[in-house]
């Protein structure tokens, strides 16, 4: 079910390293809310007692270490065999839900947007009222991705490919930023703003 008019939720996703949360922050320059899902899933997976708890039965106790979330251990885990990650999503999803929903009450924006990395593979769509898909070169992608996290090119590509391509994402939402280049990405941000802006008027 879709939002009702009084919050109109924009659902801004991409794959691995497709920049989506630096897109983010350009809405956030235009004083657009976003819920970093992403973000509070992590935060959610280190404070919620019933989540830990959930995520050692799984693992082990290896999924933590010194109290905080092992996320390396967890990743080559899941690298291993795909079918984890969908068990830690059926943990862990169903918390961030309700504290987006909390979250959204108290927003006053004309639109907020919501970063999340999977919402075509789960299919979400019907939670948000328009969506963005960040895309970027592979190559770039990587780039980042080994820059940031440390971990292998493999690991990488191994998670790019159990998401949908870009082709397919951009065949299902309303707008493309095309993240590249970052000036020409703020730009096209800046453009989808102003047309949603005029779209809500």
């Amino acid at each position: 079910m879709r939002n009702s008019k009084k919050h109109i939720v924009v659902g801004i996703t991409g794959g691995i390293g497709s920049g989506k949360t630096t897109i983010s922050k350009y809405f956030e320059e235009f004083n657009i809310p976003v819920y970093h899902a992403d973000k509070e899933a992590k935060a959610l997976m280190n404070r919620s007692k019933v989540i830990k708890r959930k995520l050692i039965v799984l693992f082990g106790e290896k999924a933590y270490q010194n109290n905080r979330l092992n996320r390396g251990f967890l990743r080559q885990q899941i690298f291993k065999d795909k079918t984890l990650l969908k068990q830690i999503n059926s943990i862990v999803h169903p918390k961030v839900g309700s504290h987006f929903q909390r979250w959204l009450k108290k927003q006053k924006a004309p639109y907020i947007l919501k970063e999340v990395a999977i919402i075509f593979e789960n299919n979400l769509e019907s939670q948000y009222n328009y969506i963005i898909t960040v895309v970027a070169d592979e190559d770039e992608r990587i780039k980042r991705v080994i820059k940031r996290d440390n971990t292998s090119e493999d690991a990488i590509k191994s998670i790019i490919n159990n998401q949908l391509s870009d082709q397919e994402k951009i065949e299902k939402s309303n707008f493309v930023v095309y993240n590249n280049d970052l000036e020409e990405a703020k730009l096209q941000a800046i453009a989808i703003h102003e047309q949603l802006l005029t779209m809500l008027k």
